[in-house]
């Protein structure tokens, strides 16, 4: 095995299982840690339902994409600046402080969205919503890899990548309940206060990472904790290994300079760790998963089912798929190795995305046609289909797009009848609903829709368990212990960075160039991810985080995988002091 630990005799996620009545305490500071992860979970998922509504009650969203995007995207940028200092505040005041302080950002921003009175004041309350969730992205799962034993180190900080789809899935669970209720999306963004008050809570009743105790000179309350984690026959080794690796830590800090971003590039060890780091988050926002968590609802209606209801109770699907997908990670991950997986992840999703590329592709050009009858069975007519010089040759999707004012009453007797191009507003819903039609804005009825489905189905279930978490765990444990504070918030701050980017752009490319060329976009971009993974991401499976500075020493970059190389699994087994 690479770094030449010996692999633990029970897979991690049989002992993981086994903390439940052997440890309950590791699983303890996992779960309430893991709250932050729920709360990264719930607004990508939230928004994405509440947007439906949002839409319903201020018309100048509805009427503009930019809106709707920047709804999204203004927690987005709140998320880069949490990240960015993020990182300073893990390492000045601790990970147990950054996370109570992520929560308290999180309550008000929740508290200011559900009582805003206009968009404005809406996306002010993204933003708090969103500093907290940048900055509870490092925290938590730092927090989790410090306080956790090495053979299950990988297993528990999937747990906040489980916890992060289950609060997804939640927020889909809530958005369906809450459909019929006075005020829906302000129930739907409101009730995230909950969870976040409860974690300031049980973080109260919880120790600071003993890895950073140990750093700020606090050795004793470090060893208290490290007892409760390990068995008793593990414990001295591990204080052993932690101790010399603060101790080397602290001559280095003491005999350079202060740290720079110069001295992260200069540093090998460093360096490749934020190849990997930075870039396995940049790829996961790249290819295109959180354009399926945010716009779920939206992209179910492109694929031409009109009801919020119906959107809704399909990406409830998608979510639950991304949950089970989570827990299929903590079992394989330290099974079957970080590498791999995210390989099996990222094939998969080409596939996947292939699949609707292919699909939409279908929709767009196979929409029902625009009937000058149905059309003039209405008196609201929509005006650029009144002045076309060909209304002959308009179809679903060329009234749509001629306007956004323009909406499709599909055919009473077959929704894929030829039907009516009116003006879109209430009136003109009413109307469409009362004659048992169904009324489109954002896509188009089509028989292919059940296939874009299954598309987005098999997206989630290949991305979930490998690159939905990896990415995390990779970020949690391959920073020397000096600079992870630091490193983690420029990973986090670039996976922020990425997922402003697609988010603010996919809505607007749909419209530009078609939802299915948007999708080609992301198969491009995700075999790049693939070569990048042969080449850039090392193994980490099994390894105390204080081996894997060795590890990344001896490493090569792999620029010419396609030849066998050696590798530093070749280096002869050594048995490290902390196993």
């Amino acid at each position: 095995m690479e770094g030449g630990v010996a692999e633990a005799d029970v897979s991690a996620f049989r002992e993981c299982l086994s903390l439940s009545w052997k440890n309950p305490y590791v699983l303890r500071l996992a779960f309430s840690a893991g709250i932050g992860g729920f709360l990264f979970g719930y607004d990508t998922g939230v928004i994405s339902g509440a947007l439906l509504y949002i839409r319903d009650d201020f018309k100048e969203v509805d009427r503009k994409t930019w809106l709707q995007e920047a709804i999204v995207s203004m927690a987005l940028a709140g998320a880069i600046i949490g990240a960015s200092v993020g990182g300073w505040i893990n390492d000045r005041f601790g990970r147990k402080k950054s996370i109570v302080l992520a929560d308290t950002l999180f309550f008000i921003g929740s508290i200011v969205m559900a009582t805003a009175i206009n968009p404005a004041i809406l996306i002010v309350g993204r933003v708090f919503v969103g500093l907290g969730v940048g900055m509870a992205s490092m925290a938590s799962p730092l927090y989790i890899s410090e306080a956790s034993p090495t053979k299950v180190r990988g297993a528990l900080v999937s747990l906040n990548g489980f916890l992060i789809t289950g609060g997804q899935f939640l927020s889909y669970v809530i958005n369906l309940a809450f459909t019929s209720a006075p005020g829906t999306w302000r129930l739907m963004l409101g009730v995230a206060a909950v969870p976040a008050l409860i974690q300031i809570i049980l973080m109260a009743l919880l120790p600071e990472s003993p890895r950073w105790l140990f750093r700020k000179g606090k050795e004793e309350e470090a060893k208290e904790i490290l007892r409760r984690i390990y068995p008793p026959q593990e414990v001295e080794d591990e204080i052993y290994a932690l101790k010399e690796s603060v101790e080397m830590e602290v001559r280095e800090a003491s005999a350079s300079d202060k740290v720079s971003i110069m001295k992260l590039v200069k540093t090998k060890t460093v360096r490749r760790g934020l190849y990997a780091g930075m870039g396995l988050q940049i790829f996961q926002q790249f290819v295109g998963i959180n354009t399926v968590m945010y716009y779920s609802p939206t992209i179910v209606q492109l694929a031409g089912f009109a009801s919020n209801r119906v959107a809704l109770l399909l990406s409830l699907v998608t979510a639950g798929l991304n949950a089970l997908g989570s827990i299929l990670s903590i079992y394989f991950i330290d099974k079957t190795g970080r590498r791999k997986l995210l390989l099996f992840s990222l094939c998969g999703v080409v596939a996947s995305l292939v699949v609707l590329t292919v699909v939409f592709h279908e929709t767009t050009s196979h929409s029902p046609m625009v009937s000058t009858i149905e059309t003039s069975h209405f008196n609201n007519t929509c005006p650029d289909y009144s002045t076309t010089m060909n209304p002959a040759e308009w179809d679903c999707m060329t009234c749509l797009k001629a306007s956004p004012e323009c909406g499709f009453c599909a055919s009473k007797a077959n929704k894929l009848l030829p039907g009516a191009c009116l003006i879109s507003n209430d009136t003109t819903e009413d109307q469409c609903h009362k004659e048992e039609r169904l009324w489109y804005t954002r896509g188009c009825p089509s028989k292919y829709g059940w296939l874009a489905l299954i598309g987005l189905a098999l997206y989630i279930i290949f991305f979930s368990p490998g690159m939905g978490t990896v990415p995390w765990v990779v970020n949690s444990e391959i920073y020397p212990l000096r600079y992870r504070g630091i490193c983690g918030g420029i990973a986090s701050t670039s996976n922020w960075v990425s997922n402003l980017i697609v988010a603010q752009s996919f809505l607007s490319l749909t419209q530009a160039i078609g939802t299915s060329s948007t999708f080609m976009i992301f198969i491009f971009i995700t075999v790049a991810a693939i070569i990048f993974v042969i080449i850039f991401v090392p193994e980490t499976k099994g390894l105390p985080i204080e081996e894997v500075e060795n590890m990344l020493e001896r490493r090569s970059l792999n620029f010419k995988f396609w030849q066998t190389s050696p590798d530093s699994s070749d280096v002869p087994n050594q048995k490290h002091q902390s196993v």
